[in-house]
């Protein structure tokens, strides 16, 4: 495709990209032009992501995350057409909250207050039973899963990484620490550049199974042999850099220091605890390892269910499944500082803290998120939750970030407000 065709491609509209009406994978067998499948990439095309980021489990091998035998949590509902919340861009442009799904190619979008759910609306291939891939919002839930063995002492953060997988030792992280990969404080020679394909990213999809193996490829066809390749550069513990690597390293802990699997400790520990709806799966690799880092898919109402209990302080479904220290830590930050190299103009003063992103703003918000526009916003001043899924054309956040954050804040008023 040239450059001009793409970027006529990037123009087009939440509307004129629904998956539904361009007719993806639609018939018995589709039509050859609109058949969408992993081997020639064209899942990760723009507009194909549309219909591919709800339905992963066409196209990548995966495995299940149990919701449990019990019976689903009651997510109450309360019904408000928020809609027309009015809100600024950073740019300077008015919109609404339902201008705002249209401009940020919403999948789904639920939003509670109080715990209570207020509103919730679907687009494109999303349903309320399918399960959408939530991309690096997973890391917040490998950071949560690290969060709660460390307050049971079966992980110490101040441990060096090889304590737990000595196999590292000869790799960037045999000096780090685990609060360094936590953090994401590593001096890495790993690069994130996702509109790069020469960048060490997508070696990383490669091993683990969400790129195709080029014909002649020589490097990692697994997540543990590309972690065991990776270099150091630069010192550990001296600022924030955005690289899944860390978050993989952290999942391989979680593995050693629990002896689980990483779908099997969060269905034991969270989704089965928390009365999730529906199964989550994660995509694996080809020796059957979940990607730690983004690859969790799950329905809209269960992530909606995870960032109530991590804004009710960990509690949820009549118990306490993650302990209140860890969501406490996690609110309360990083160091802004160590942050600020990095250079996100859409979030000034924020940090990053156990693989979650926190805005240090007025009401304390702090967030999941991952590309494409997939997130969890909570606003504990607001007592609110808004839960996310997207195909937008654009991987990285900085592009919705402009209309998603102004209209999220300016929700929380409108709900403080109304009482």
């Amino acid at each position: 495709m040239s450059v001009a065709a793409a970027n006529q491609q990037q123009t087009l509209t939440a509307a004129e990209t629904d998956p539904n009406e361009l007719g993806w994978m639609q018939g018995f067998p589709p039509p050859q032009d609109k058949t969408i499948t992993f081997q020639n990439g064209s899942f990760r095309s723009f507009p194909e992501l549309r219909w591919a980021w709800s339905n992963i489990r066409q196209l990548v091998p995966t495995v299940n995350v149990w919701r449990g035998a019990g019976p689903a949590s009651v997510l109450p509902r309360e019904d408000h057409d928020i809609g027309a919340s009015a809100s600024v861009t950073m740019d300077g442009r008015p919109q609404t909250f339902a201008r705002m799904l249209e401009d940020s190619y919403a999948d789904g979008i639920a939003v509670l207050h109080r715990g209570r759910l207020i509103y919730e609306r679907y687009f494109g291939a999303l349903k309320p039973h399918k399960p959408h891939i939530a991309m690096s919002v997973t890391k917040s839930f490998t950071g949560t899963l690290a969060g709660i063995l460390i307050a049971e002492g079966k992980i110490d953060p101040q441990a060096p990484v090889t304590d737990y997988v000595p196999e590292l030792k000869a790799s960037a992280f045999g000096d780090a620490r685990v609060h360094d990969v936590m953090d994401m404080t590593t001096g890495l020679k790993y690069t994130e550049v996702y509109t790069d394909k020469n960048s060490d990213v997508w070696g990383l999809r490669r091993a683990n199974g969400m790129a195709p193996i080029p014909p002649g490829y020589e490097g990692a066809t697994t997540i543990f042999d590309f972690l065991r390749a990776q270099q150091k550069q630069g010192e550990h513990g001296k600022a924030f850099a955005y690289k899944t690597v860390n978050t993989d390293v952290l999942a391989w802990i979680i593995r050693r220091a629990s002896g689980m699997k990483l779908s099997d400790l969060l269905s034991e520990r969270i989704w089965a605890p928390m009365g999730a709806e529906e199964d989550a799966h994660y995509h694996v690799d080809r020796i059957g390892t979940e990607s730690g880092g983004g690859g969790l898919s799950t329905t809209l109402r269960d992530l909606a269910r995870f960032g109530e209990t991590i804004r009710n302080h960990g509690r949820f479904n009549g118990r306490q499944i993650v302990p209140s220290q860890v969501v406490e830590d996690i609110a309360r930050g990083g160091d802004p500082e160590k942050f600020k190299p990095a250079g996100y103009t859409t979030l000034p003063g924020a940090s990053y803290r156990n693989q979650w992103w926190v805005t240090h703003n007025a009401h304390g918000a702090f967030m999941a998120r991952g590309v494409h526009g997939q997130g969890i916003y909570i606003d504990p001043r607001a007592e609110m939750v808004i839960a996310r899924y997207a195909s937008h054309p654009m991987a990285g956040n900085a592009a919705n970030d402009p209309v998603t954050l102004p209209a999220y804040m300016a929700l929380a008023k409108d709900l403080m407000a109304g009482g």
